[in-house]
C-alpha cells in the first residue's frame, strides 16, 4: 500500500477469457437455516454480476467461496443461486484435488461450483499446497469476493500469487465507491454502529479527519456514555473504553435518548436516566430525529453498523436511519453484514445508496485503504 491508498487492480474486462478456465473467488457466506434455506440472497445477486459476465463471454468458470466457520456444505447456497439465474451452473462435492477432471469438462459458458474452502485446513493457514491445488483448477483466477478480502487466505491472497490475477466486477465497484467514502465532499456525515469500540477506534478517528460529523450507535455507543461518567446500567460494554479525546470530541455525535430493556419490559429515556439492570438496546427517537435532520443536509452519508439490537426487534432506530436516507435523495454508502440485515426490508434507488456487501472488510479498508486480498491482485 502507498499512501494509504489500494494498487490499481487488473480488471477482467481487460481482458479474453473465451475458452479460458476462469477460477473465481466469490462472496457465498450468506445466512442459511436449519432446514437449508439461504435467506438474504443480497450477496448472491451481487456475486452473479461477474459470475454471468464470465459466462456470457465464453469462460469456463470454477466457483469457489465458503460459507460460515465450521465448513457447512455449499449445496444449498449453489441451489439458491442456481435457482436466479439462466447461466449452467453445476455443482461438485467431492475433493478439491479431484476437482480438476471435473473442471476440464466445463464447456464455453458453463460454471462448476465447488464444496466450501474452508473444508480443507489449508484455507485459513494460506497453505501454498491448498493454494496450488486450487490455481491448478484454473488458467487465471479472479476476486470477486469483497467481504472476504480482508482474510489472508489461500483461496483470496495465496492463489492470486500463482495465477494471473484479476478483479472481478464487484470487487471493482466496491473500491470504488468506498475509494469515494475517503473523499467525501464537505459537510458529509459518518454513522458507525455495532459493537466492540476496539475494532471500530481506527475508523473512528480516520473519519474524524475526513467528515463534519460521525454519530456513534450501537453497543459502542455506551463506551461512549460510560467513558462520559453516564451509568449504563446492565448494557454491553467492551473491553476496552474511548480515550478522553474522543469521548470529548464535539464532532462526535452520541445517542442523546435511549430504548432500554429489564425484567420488568422496555421504555424510552433519557441517556442520563438508565436504571441499574437496564440495558440499552436502541437509540431513541430525540437521537434519530437529529441524526435524520442531519442525514437530509449531508451530502454523502456513510453507515455501518445498526443502531440497535436488531436480532431481537429492536429496530425502530436504524429502521429511522434507513427511512431518513431513503427519502432523503441524498449520496449513501451502506454496509456491513448487521446493518444490511436490518435494512433489507428498504428498496434503495442504486443509483444514490450504494449498498456494500463488505462488513470487517468495509471496515478495514476504510481504515486502511486496501486489503490483502487486493494487494494480492496483479
Amino acid at each position: 500500500m502507498q499512501g494509504g491508498r489500494s494498487k490499481v487492480m487488473r480488471s477482467i474486462k481487460d481482458i479474453e477469457v473465451h475458452g479460458k478456465r476462469v477460477l473465481l473467488r466469490t462472496g457465498l457466506n450468506v445466512p442459511v437455516d436449519a432446514s437449508g434455506a439461504v435467506g438474504d440472497v443480497f450477496r448472491l445477486t451481487r456475486a452473479l454480476m461477474t459470475i454471468e459476465y464470465l459466462s456470457g463471454r465464453g469462460a469456463r468458470t470454477v466457483v469457489i467461496g465458503h460459507l460460515g466457520r465450521s465448513g457447512d456444505s455449499l449445496r444449498p447456497v449453489y441451489e439458491k443461486l442456481a435457482s436466479l439465474t439462466k447461466t449452467s451452473i453445476r455443482f461438485f462435492d467431492g475433493a478439491f484435488d479431484a476437482a480438476r477432471a471435473e473442471a476440464e469438462k466445463l464447456h464455453d459458458g458453463e460454471c462448476l461450483m465447488l464444496e466450501n474452502v474452508r473444508r480443507d485446513d489449508g484455507e485459513e493457514k494460506n497453505d501454498l499446497t491448498f493454494a496450488c491445488t486450487l490455481a491448478d483448477l484454473g488458467d487465471l483466477y479472479v476476486n470477486d469476493a469483497f467481504a472476504d478480502s480482508h482474510r489472508v487466505h489461500a483461496s483470496i491472497v495465496g492463489v492470486a500469487t500463482l495465477l494471473p490475477s484479476y478483479a472481478g466486477l464487484l470487487m471493482e465497484e466496491e473500491v470504488s465507491q468506498l475509494s469515494g467514502a475517503l473523499t467525501p465532499p464537505s459537510g458529509s456525515i459518518a454513522i458507525v454502529g455495532g459493537a466492540k469500540f476496539e475494532t471500530k477506534q481506527p475508523l473512528i478517528e480516520k473519519l474524524l479527519g475526513l467528515y463534519g460529523k460521525v454519530c456513534v450507535g450501537g453497543a459502542i455507543a455506551n463506551d461512549f456514555l460510560k467513558a462520559r461518567g453516564l451509568n449504563v446500567g446492565a448494557s454491553l460494554i467492551s473491553d476496552i473504553l474511548p480515550p478522553s479525546e474522543l469521548v470529548h470530541d464535539p464532532r462526535v455525535l452520541v445517542q442523546s435518548d435511549v430504548v432500554v430493556r429489564s425484567e420488568s419490559g422496555a421504555r424510552t429515556c433519557d441517556a442520563a436516566d438508565i436504571g441499574g439492570k437496564e440495558a440499552i438496546v436502541d437509540a431513541g427517537p430525540e437521537t434519530t430525529e437529529a441524526w435524520g435532520s442531519l442525514i437530509a443536509q449531508a451530502p454523502l452519508v456513510l453507515w455501518n453498523g445498526p443502531l440497535g439490537v436488531y436480532e431481537e426487534n429492536f429496530t425502530a432506530g436504524t429502521d429511522a436511519l434507513a427511512q431518513a436516507i431513503d427519502t432523503s435523495a441524498r449520496r449513501a454508502i451502506v454496509g456491513g453484514g448487521d446493518t444490511l440485515a436490518a435494512i433489507e426490508k428498504f428498496s434503495f434507488d442504486s443509483s444514490q445508496v450504494f449498498l456494500s456487501t463488505g462488513g470487517g472488510a468495509m471496515l478495514e479498508f476504510l481504515s486502511t485503504g486496501t486489503l490483502p486480498g487486493i494487494e494480492a491482485l496483479g
